[in-house]
């Protein structure tokens, strides 16, 4: 019997890259007749209307607008915090008399935790990223916890866990480890997925719309090769990286090249265009990576689990947060090369291609890779188990 129709809350942050991995999940619960509410701010309401969720407004002080994130991590941490103290009370606001069933919530979206176990709901989070492992506080957090301005950022967060109504008030467990998580990426991605716990977190892999793909690209005539560039949507404003690749691609023999230089880029900044280039402010990603043969990217997760889906080999440039991780991850598989932004010049840019393209075991690695991705079960896995964890709720018995 299908689980009857029910209130299901998403939480998610304005940040394009964690809204859009989930968005095919969104979407396949309202198909499956929940009524699927979704807490962001307006700036990414397009994106949302797209999933067919009702949208609850939850304004967000995120700089996402002008794109101003700090490279400290501690200052990048705070304003998460920041975030979630003003979006608690317009939680409540929304949800307070008409509260989820379940509530799903993004990895950065703090408020959405504290709002659950306030009420007493069952709550699951959606890691577009990787998720924290057995080992993850002594090997990773304690180095944070050593940086200038840690202390009074976790003091801080402390006194709002206390006031909160949060039932959880370590800090370490409240940011660190969701007591259920999907994960939204290969479990390959994944550094240490021997000591994840699978009782906790369960990987599914990226999410993508289950009806026919809507986005289309067409490959130009009669050319050989295709090289897609993408620096994601959040670290686009990169002119003289993108310069690099031109004259390391550009008019490269038998090779086509697109180039995504996102919105905060003129394509002016990057001079002469060669002839075998197109530069786009935006691209419909998967439906090139269905016919890219190398992909050039910052090594974002979204990114990577889509090249990695596609069997495509990787230049990976990372530019911020865990992509540093991601590209090091995807080198530790065998399917990518990593260049850092300063070393990547046209030659060792050239050289990178040469050498994914002539290596025959890397090659079966992505095809290996790529099947083992296909079989995590995206979507529709995805809400199933949505589906179990409400049915659960409604009878602890079962």
């Amino acid at each position: 019997m299908p689980p009857r129709r029910a209130h299901i809350a998403m939480v998610g942050i304005p940040v394009v890259s964690h809204v859009l991995p989930s968005l095919a999940l969104i979407r396949e619960l309202v198909d499956r007749g929940h009524r699927v509410t979704y807490a962001n701010d307006p700036s990414v309401a397009n994106h949302i209307a797209s999933s067919g969720a009702e949208p609850v407004r939850c304004t967000s002080t995120l700089p996402v607008a002008t794109n101003a994130w700090p490279d400290d991590p501690i200052a990048a941490a705070s304003l998460f915090l920041d975030d979630a103290v003003r979006a608690l009370p317009q939680l409540h606001a929304a949800y307070d008399d008409d509260p989820a069933d379940l509530y799903l919530y993004d990895i950065g979206a703090y408020a959405a935790r504290a709002l659950a176990e306030s009420q007493g709901r069952p709550l699951l989070q959606l890691s577009p990223t990787f998720v924290g492992w057995d080992g993850y506080e002594e090997e990773v957090g304690a180095q944070l916890r050593t940086l200038p301005g840690a202390d009074a950022y976790r003091d801080r967060f402390a006194r709002w866990l206390a006031t909160c109504g949060a039932t959880t008030t370590d800090v370490d467990a409240f940011s660190g480890r969701p007591p259920r998580a999907l994960a939204l990426i290969p479990r390959a991605m994944q550094p240490h997925a021997d000591r994840v716990d699978p009782g906790r977190v369960t990987f599914v892999g990226p999410c993508f719309d289950t009806r026919a793909d809507t986005d289309a690209w067409d490959r130009p005539a009669g050319t050989a090769k295709i090289l897609l560039i993408s620096l994601g949507s959040a670290y686009t404003h990169r002119p003289a990286f993108y310069r690099q690749c031109l004259a390391a691609f550009g008019d490269l023999p038998g090779w086509h090249i697109v180039l995504q230089i996102g919105k905060h880029t003129d394509v002016a900044e990057l001079g002469g265009i060669p002839a075998n280039v197109d530069v786009h402010s935006w691209i419909p990603q998967r439906a090139v990576l269905a016919q890219a043969d190398a992909f050039v990217t910052h090594a974002g997760m979204g990114g990577c689990g889509e090249g990695l889906l596609a069997g495509v080999p990787m230049i990976a440039v990372p530019q911020g947060a865990e992509q540093f991780m991601n590209a090091d991850r995807l080198v530790e598989l065998g399917i990518a090369h990593r260049l850092d932004t300063p070393d990547a010049t046209p030659e060792a840019l050239r050289a990178a291609l040469h050498a994914l393209m002539t290596d025959r075991e890397r090659a079966e690695r992505s095809r290996q890779l790529q099947a083992a991705a296909r079989t995590e079960g995206g979507t529709r896995h995805a809400a199933d188990l949505i589906e179990t964890m409400l049915d659960a709720a409604r009878d602890p018995a079962r």
